[in-house]
């Protein structure tokens, strides 16, 4: 058999001739990725559409935002789940019944007739979709040799990084050319062909290698509670201004309450529902440290670049996806090139160098101005793309590559979930500090705007005179001036907040640099497959 599969703990006619035919193991790559890359999509794919269910199912803005929040929060939930489900259920199981579950739940969204109905099939879409990004990493780690880890965690974290491009892009043509509904509908084709290729490929779980311990029902229930609550603070407190809701504030006291009773309780209990345990261990400190980091960089940062292209450039919501394609494709390329370099270089490295490349990308798009344009925005977003390329890939193996085999699982449940938080604690911050620069910008450009300042009565007398010639009267022409003067300084605001937004970012990528001393050099990634 060959070492790819000699790890596995179950055996099967599939696994008997992937030990024949290597071509099997990528088949399983191919599955697992396909998987994956439905859920990342699905995380943004619903933004673009908001407004047109809005007006279809009759709600307000903050009721059609918890679309996301459900989805959002039931992916922060599975996440750390998926160990435990694992063994009780079976890998293979496991991860057919999450696709299942998906599809079924992507059918009721796009049938949903109410809001109410929506939000509950969104949080079923969660519970399925986290359920296949938690298992596809460490299924990809069970199925490839040293030789090849590279390789296929590229396969996997092309999904991961490629899926917030294309999901605008594709969700804003299919409600345009469609109906929002089909934003949905579309996940069952690819759906119905991932179960097909999972039941095919897929090695049959050995009922021997279950583990049938008792229910942390205490552990699962503290999690989800504080989990929940910490995910819907972070989606609604920009909304809701924070902690003057009272909402926010009763949120936030629940989180903190359940989250540190679930961690003395996980401590102490033995067969816990997520083992908190791994911690000790300097590579998946760090490596879930910088995860949130990433997380914050990779969704965060990508949150912000369509706001400013239709905000700022005008940009139509399929316009703002194309804008994005570049970075997808670089991102793609630089994936499967950090794949073939990982061994040779080490992950750390390649870590090291992805973080200066984001952070340079960050400082330069810190300059943007009125006159900057789509053509402007290329290079910046293609090595954006590059620079996360670099990092995703060896950040996983640094972090999980030097464990001892029987914590690997737990651990990549923890990483994943802190890379989750990270994209969702880098939306909330991001869109605050957005929020607060623009109007803290605003105030100080409008005390430049008075009676006493020449320039700004010479501009104001101009535009009135502009007016008047286009048939205003003296009092409507004024009026029209100042209107223009004050959308002037909105739109200035607005551009100096994202430039205080992006170089916030690549500081914060620059000062968390050391965190890569600390991580693993990657291990024997065979004994990480061993784990699984």
């Amino acid at each position: 058999m060959s070492d790819a599969l000699a790890h596995l703990k179950y055996s099967s006619p599939i696994a008997e001739r992937a030990a024949a035919q290597g071509w099997i193991k990528w088949a399983i790559a191919v599955t697992v990725a396909l998987g994956a890359i439905l859920e990342v999509i699905d995380m943004s794919i619903v933004n673009v559409a908001l407004p047109h269910m809005q007006g279809n199912l009759g709600a307000t803005l903050s009721e059609i935002g918890w679309v996301i929040t459900g989805y959002s929060m039931a992916n922060v939930v599975i996440i750390p789940l998926t160990a435990w489900l694992d063994e009780r259920f079976g890998r293979r199981n496991y991860f057919i019944f999450s696709l299942v579950a998906f599809v079924f739940a992507s059918i009721l969204c796009g049938l949903a007739t109410n809001l109410a109905m929506l939000i509950f099939a969104r949080v079923l879409q969660g519970l399925g979709g986290g359920s296949m990004l938690g298992k596809a990493q460490s299924i990809l780690f069970q199925t490839f040799s040293k030789a090849e880890q590279g390789a296929a965690q590229a396969a996997f974290g092309l999904s991961v990084i490629m899926g917030p491009a294309i999901g605008p892009t594709l969700g804003g043509y299919l409600t345009d050319a469609l109906n929002w509904r089909w934003i949905f509908f579309i996940n069952i084709p690819f759906g119905i062909i991932a179960v097909i290729l999972a039941m095919t490929f897929l090695p049959v779980d050995d009922p021997a290698h279950r583990h049938r311990k008792s229910v942390d029902w205490t552990g699962i229930v503290l999690m989800i509670i504080g989990l929940a609550s910490l995910q819907v603070i972070l989606e609604e407190g920009q909304q809701d201004d924070w902690f003057a809701s009272r909402f926010i504030t009763t949120m936030a006291i629940t989180s903190v309450v359940a989250l540190i009773v679930f961690v003395w309780w996980e401590l102490r209990v033995e067969h816990p529902a997520v083992d908190l345990r791994v911690l000790r261990f300097q590579s998946v400190a760090a490596g879930s440290a910088y995860s949130i980091i990433l997380g914050a960089g990779l969704y965060g940062a990508l949150f912000a670049i369509p706001i400013f292209a239709e905000n700022n450039l005008r940009f139509t919501a399929m316009q703002t996806g194309e804008l994005l394609i570049p970075s997808a494709l670089a991102s793609g390329v630089a994936m499967i090139l950090t794949g073939k370099l990982i061994n040779r270089v080490g992950p750390r490295t390649l870590i090291a160098a992805g973080s200066l490349i984001t952070a340079g990308v960050m400082f330069s798009l810190a300059s943007i101005n009125p006159d900057t344009g789509a053509g402007d925005l290329f290079w910046p977003l293609v090595f954006r793309g590059l620079g996360s390329a670099m990092m995703f890939l060896p950040l996983s193996i640094a972090t999980l590559g030097s464990l001892p085999k029987r914590f690997v699982p737990a651990a990549s449940g923890f990483y994943n979930l802190t890379r989750q938080l990270g994209g969702s604690l880098g939306i909330a911050l991001l869109t605050t500090m957005l929020a607060r620069r623009e109007a803290a910008h605003r105030a100080a450009l409008v005390e430049h705007i008075s009676p006493l300042s020449q320039s700004a009565m010479m501009r104001v007398h101009s535009l009135t005179a502009f007016f008047q010639k286009l048939g205003s009267s003296a009092h409507d022409a004024q009026f029209r001036a100042f209107t223009a003067i004050d959308q002037i300084l909105t739109g200035q605001a607005a551009l100096k907040a994202f430039d205080d937004l992006f170089t916030y970012v690549g500081v914060a990528f620059l000062i968390t640099l050391p965190l890569v001393l600390f991580l693993g050099r990657g291990g024997d990634k065979a004994a990480v497959a061993d784990a699984h």
